[in-house]
Order: structure tokens, then sequence, then C-alpha cells
């Protein structure tokens, strides 16, 4: 082990573990509240190769809860600063970021690789949909964020297959609409199962979270969130993305 970066990862998991990371490849898609930190957790783990993927721009509204939101990155597509932070975590990993939306049409960009795993971090609800099926489809691994939105408290989230979800509205919807055409315990989910206080905002709907014909998602709707449980999500979608790639090598 001869990068002091990741010498602490080395000492907690092996040499081996970290060797698999190196030769291992994430594609996150999704570079918002949860995917950003998600990001930074692979990244720093040195996983060597990550593909990047977000068709948006950083926005002052974004500065409460994303990472790469900054009063120096407003107006930059969110790709593009994932990337160079990556690059000055580990100049070593090989990073791709693609400027896109996820739906049918790009699939096949966004998963050539294929890659070893595929986070979802997707906050719509139709090209979440659309993510999860053909990454199944395709045999690759998947973790997929479900509602982090109205939640405060972080020992309610929880991770499991999507068939087992409880108490997320957004892992409800995903279930109904994937149950016939996936397997959903090959879908591994972080959410929580927090209770929403009554008179509180409301779960988005499917008018909420629908994609708009032109493929680029239509207006939603604001929804309350904090910084910390969106971080939270993102580093417990990283924590169980980093298990999967090492394999045995996971403390048990």
């Amino acid at each position: 082990m001869s990068d002091p970066r990741f010498r602490r990862t080395a000492m907690m998991l092996g040499d081996a573990a970290v060797d698999r990371l190196a030769g291992s490849h994430v594609a996150i898609v999704g570079l918002g509240a949860v995917g950003s930190y998600a990001v930074e957790g692979l990244a720093r783990a040195g996983v060597g190769r990550l593909t990047l993927v977000d068709f948006d721009q950083v926005k002052p509204s974004n500065i409460n809860r994303q990472l790469y939101a900054l009063e120096s990155t407003i107006g930059q597509p969110k790709a593009r600063v994932a990337a160079a932070r990556v690059r000055d975590i580990n100049p070593g990993c090989d990073v791709r970021p693609l400027e896109l939306f996820a739906h049918s049409d790009t699939l096949d960009e966004i998963l050539s690789g294929p890659p070893d795993l595929v986070v979802d971090a997707i906050d719509g609800l139709l090209p979440k949909r659309v993510l999860i099926q053909d990454t199944v489809r395709r045999s690759i691994g998947i973790i997929a964020a479900m509602g982090a939105a109205l939640r405060t408290d972080p020992s309610a989230v929880c991770v499991g297959p999507l068939r087992t979800t409880r108490g997320c509205p957004l892992a409800k919807r995903l279930r109904r609409m994937l149950r016939d055409h996936i397997d959903l315990d090959a879908v591994q989910c972080v959410y929580s199962d927090e209770v929403v206080p009554e008179g509180s905002a409301r779960e988005p709907d499917e008018a909420d979270l629908a994609e708009s014909p032109t493929g680029r998602g239509r207006q939603r709707r604001t929804l309350p969130s904090l910084p910390t449980l969106t971080g939270i999500f993102g580093l417990t979608v990283a924590n169980e993305a980093i298990g999967s790639l090492v394999g045995d090598a996971w403390p048990r």
C-alpha cells in the first residue's frame, strides 16, 4: 500500500480491498444533495473510476444542502464541478462527467463500460424508475436513494431491498411501478422510515416527480430538506457501495 491517501482505509479493510476499490467503476446518477455526498465518500475511499451524471447547473437554492454548491460554482455544470473535486481528492481517479438527463435514450451512454455498480440519486420518479429497471435488467448492481426531504431523524435512516422498504412514499410508488418488471430484491435502498408529522409539507406525488415530454424534467414543487439528513443519506449510500465492492473484506 504505497498511496498515503488510502492508508487508513487499508488499515481497516486490507490492501486487497483497497486494490479492489481502485479497480472498480461506479456510475453515480444525480449529483445533488444525496449524490454529491455519495461521490465524496467513493472518491475518498479510492474508487478508481467514476462516471458522474447530472444535466443541471449549480443554483443558489442548492447551497443549503449540496456539496458542490458554493458562491464560486453558481452557474457551473454540476458534473464538471464534481469531476474537478474528485480529481483534487484523487488525481489517479479516472473521472467521466456526463451532462445528461437519465432517460431511455441516454442509458446506453450512462451505463457503458459497464460499471460494477450504479448509484441512483435521482429525485424524479420517472427517470428513477427507468434507471433502476434498466440497470437491473442489465444485471448491474444498484443502490438507490429514496426520499430524504422532510426528514429530521438520522436514526430513522435504513438500508434494505426495495421489496421490504417501509414508511417511504417514494419507495412505495416505485415498488408498485416495478414489481411486475424486475426482482425488487435486486435493488438495495437507503431510505427513512421516519413518520412525517401531520401538518408538514406533503410528500411529492407523481405529478411533482414526473418527467416532461422534453425529457429534462418538469418544474417540481420545492420540498423542505436539511443539509444533515441529505448528507447522511449520501454517505450511507457510499458506505453500502464500498461494502458491495470489497465483498468479503467488509467487516461483518
